[in-house]
């Protein structure tokens, strides 16, 4: 479990520092995230599809979106987390949201993901 939950924060340290092709290294072929609610960035993604979502972070937050962990724990497959995130985003807003996340793993990498979060923030923020 203890290696399970270093996987979900090396995962985290890649992401905050905008390292994609690190984060993505830590997903399975097969992965999936899902994202709560019914914004415009809510559903389900392959991690193809992940990978260009983070695409499109990168270019609205040049700085990047950091996620800092606040607790995590760990039972069998699963790491659940819950954490902020904060980044200056290029429309003039800044994005700060909490969430709570679970993780699956299987040997060693993120198999899921599940992304519980404030989405009236993420529409404000990143909604048409």
């Amino acid at each position: 479990m203890a290696d399970n939950k270093e996987v979900v924060l090396q995962f985290w340290d890649a992401f905050s520092n905008s390292r994609f092709d690190e984060a993505l290294g830590l997903l399975a072929e097969d992965a999936t995230w899902w994202i709560a609610g019914t914004t415009d960035i809510s559903g389900e993604y392959s991690k193809q599809q992940f990978g260009e979502l983070m695409l499109g972070i990168a270019e609205n937050a040049p700085n990047g979106i950091k996620v800092t962990p606040e607790a995590l724990t760990a039972e069998g497959d699963r790491v659940s987390m819950e954490a902020e995130s904060y980044g200056e985003i290029s429309n003039g807003k800044v994005y700060n949201n909490f969430y709570h996340f679970m993780h699956t793993l299987r040997d060693g990498k993120l198999v899921s993901v599940k992304e519980y979060l404030d989405t009236q923030h993420v529409q404000d923020v990143f909604g048409n």
